[in-house]
């Protein structure tokens, strides 16, 4: 098997559904499952604790040309739903000034579950996130790569930051979606674990001691998944283009390749302690690709872009491979443009409004849709 055929591909977002007049967040999300009439849409849509929230999800894509047209047409008949029904969806990890106090809970077990475990901490996580799933189909290989690709968790992040907004205010986070979800137990950064087994043993306490019912209440920034023989990557904030999902996809895929290739030539990447990797990532969200990063390493500061950069040589030798070159050149362009939380933050600087950041996020979030 090919590498290119190994690692699959499976990607969800969630957008915000926005009243264009008031630009603030509407608890719309059944009207929209109602008013949607495309086949894929509605296989693939569902609702999330939030009823101003919604997800997309692609199907279990061979490579990155599957999961782009997947994408697209998801985005594009979500976008056109929520149009006939008079609203906007909008990619951002926060949405700017609406209050979660004003939104109304999914009516289902599992969130009515949540909310009386956790209370205002679960009322109050109104953020949107990106999801990426590569395939991993023996779950020994899993648990060994995702203690080496956290140490990519905070490159990742800060290329994805999207949410400098909260409640009406600037928050200094490029990423304050990040500080919201740390609210949660079972978040953050994984431990390491030596094998499947004792990650399975580390399961079993817990469902033991009845902190979880089951796996999937952990919400780690990497994850074996509890059901699908996937790696689950859920550090990154929503991006604002569909084409930066899939870029940041895309990297993720390659990190995941290009540490089974070193596995499987009994090579290895050197695993470095969760609280070291965790000074990344309060660096990630609070500056973004802006700020610096540390290379454990070299024991120094390095600028993230010089870092972003360093990773993409690290993956180039399976890009082509996986068919992946254009969206490695994209990672380069998203630099050179600036994060979602740069741009946010250039508008609000240019209107002092924090409408025209929403109008402005609505835009790039159609950008390609061709709508």
């Amino acid at each position: 098997m090919s590498i290119k055929q190994k690692f699959t591909l499976g990607i969800e977002e969630e957008f915000q559904i926005i009243d264009p007049e008031s630009r603030q967040l509407r608890s719309h999300i059944q009207q929209i499952i109602k008013g949607t009439h495309a086949p894929r849409l509605a296989e693939q849509l569902k609702p999330e604790m939030h009823q101003s929230v919604v997800e997309i999800g692609t199907r279990v894509c061979a490579d990155i040309n599957e999961a782009r047209e997947d994408l697209y047409e998801l985005r594009t008949e979500l976008a056109k739903t929520a149009m006939e029904s008079g609203m906007r969806i909008a990619a951002s990890g926060t949405h700017p000034f609406s209050h979660w106090k004003d939104q109304k809970i999914t009516d289902h077990p599992r969130y009515k579950s949540i909310v009386q475990d956790m209370q205002m901490v679960a009322r109050g996580n109104l953020i949107f996130g990106l999801h990426v799933h590569v395939g991993i189909d023996d779950r020994e290989d899993g648990i060994q790569i995702m203690n080496a690709a956290r140490y990519f968790i905070p490159h990742v992040l800060a290329l994805s930051t999207n949410s400098p907004f909260w409640l009406g205010r600037n928050t200094g986070f490029k990423s304050y979606r990040v500080k919201v979800f740390d609210r949660f137990p079972r978040t953050g950064l994984p431990d390491y674990f030596d094998s499947h087994a004792v990650y399975e043993n580390f399961l079993k306490l817990l469902v033991k001691t009845n902190c979880i019912d089951d796996a999937k209440k952990i919400w780690w920034d990497i994850r074996l998944h509890p059901y699908f023989d996937t790696l689950e990557f859920r550090a990154c904030d929503i991006p604002m283009r569909a084409d930066e999902s899939l870029a940041i996809a895309a990297l993720i895929q390659a990190i995941v390749a290009k540490l089974y290739l070193l596995k499987s030539h009994n090579l290895g990447f050197r695993l470095y302690r969760r609280s070291l990797i965790l000074e990344n990532k309060w660096r990630a969200c609070r500056y973004g690709i802006e700020g610096k990063l540390i290379d454990f390493g070299k024991q120094t500061e390095v600028p993230c872009h010089d870092l972003v950069h360093e990773l993409l040589d690290f993956v180039d030798e399976v890009v082509d491979d996986l068919g992946t070159r254009k969206e490695m050149d994209y990672i380069k362009q998203m630099l050179e443009r600036g994060s979602g939380a740069d741009r946010q933050l250039a508008v609000w600087e240019q209107s002092n409004e924090l409408e025209s950041v929403v109008d402005y996020i609505i835009n790039e979030t159609h950008h390609g849709l061709g709508i």
